[in-house]
């Protein structure tokens, strides 16, 4: 599987943003996606997690972006998006995309870590000033 973000960019605090995630080469029709973030000089922290619409298509959130960000799937093409409103300078961040074909329901179960998905997009930027 191969994951490329995009949409990235530099706003000012309060603008809102979407990131995309084109994938390619997902076997199954059940999986989840997630959104991860990593700050300067900090490790990858969990955004979001979201699992297929055929796997039942919940979504969860970490505190800190937990009804600023939505993330959602077009599973017919493919692309994860990640809607972001009330953008603070504390999200600030590179942010990448991830995929778990598992079937794990990782939205579900609300298991937005690094160790359950395996593959991942190289990342986009994020800016707010």
């Amino acid at each position: 599987v191969q994951l490329v973000e995009s949409g990235g960019g530099a706003v000012r605090a309060g603008e809102s943003l979407r990131l995309s995630c084109a994938a390619s080469g997902i076997t199954f029709r059940s999986y989840s996606m997630g959104w991860f973030r990593q700050k300067p000089g900090l490790g990858r922290e969990g955004v979001a997690a979201i699992d297929s619409d055929r796997a039942g298509g919940l979504a969860s959130y970490s505190d800190p972006v937990k009804g600023r960000f939505t993330a959602s799937i077009d599973d017919a093409k493919k692309i994860l998006y990640l809607e972001m409103s009330n953008l603070r300078p504390e999200d600030t961040a590179m942010y990448f995309c991830a995929i778990d074909e598992g079937f794990r329901l990782l939205g579900q179960q609300g298991w937005i870590e690094e160790r359950f998905f395996t593959n991942w997009g190289q990342g986009t930027q994020v800016t707010v000033s």
